[in-house]
């Protein structure tokens, strides 16, 4: 019974994984544990995913139930800042700075594919960039990620 709908659940979710070049994370406010589970989510999201860091923004959700919360904010700005990823509190109740949490998130992705664009991997002049990518630069998919 539960096991295997958690088998499904994870091939899903690596699937999805795979595809993605960024995500919005979301964890709610009013509730200590999923909280907790963010860190388990990044590192899943850091091994299955296509590109080798994606782009991230931490969302904690439910920011309308002020008598519930659970989760500090500056306890998850502290996790956002340890990952290096913009942090925000969204409430899907009211629509509160969920458009904004998108739109950073789209930005942080055309950014990566803008760079992909202007910088060809193969240019030895712009040698910053080209060590960066290492390895991988024979690969052009890897570029858009």
């Amino acid at each position: 019974g539960f096991s295997r709908q958690q088998q499904q659940f994870r091939s899903l979710t690596t699937a999805f994984f795979r595809d993605a070049m960024g995500f919005l994370l979301m964890f709610d406010l009013t509730s200590q544990q999923s909280f907790l589970n963010v860190r388990n989510w990044m590192s899943q999201l850091q091994a299955n995913a296509y590109c080798e860091n994606p782009d991230i923004v931490l969302v904690g959700n439910k920011a309308d139930l002020a008598d519930q919360r659970e989760v500090q904010e500056k306890q998850a700005k502290e996790l956002a800042d340890k990952y290096g990823i913009p942090y925000f509190e969204t409430s899907a109740a009211t629509g509160a700075e969920v458009d904004k949490a998108v739109i950073t998130l789209l930005d942080l992705v055309m950014k990566r594919m803008e760079q992909c664009v202007d910088k060809p991997p193969a240019d030895p002049a712009n040698g910053n960039g080209a060590a960066k990518l290492g390895e991988g630069t024979a690969d052009p998919k890897r570029c858009a990620c």
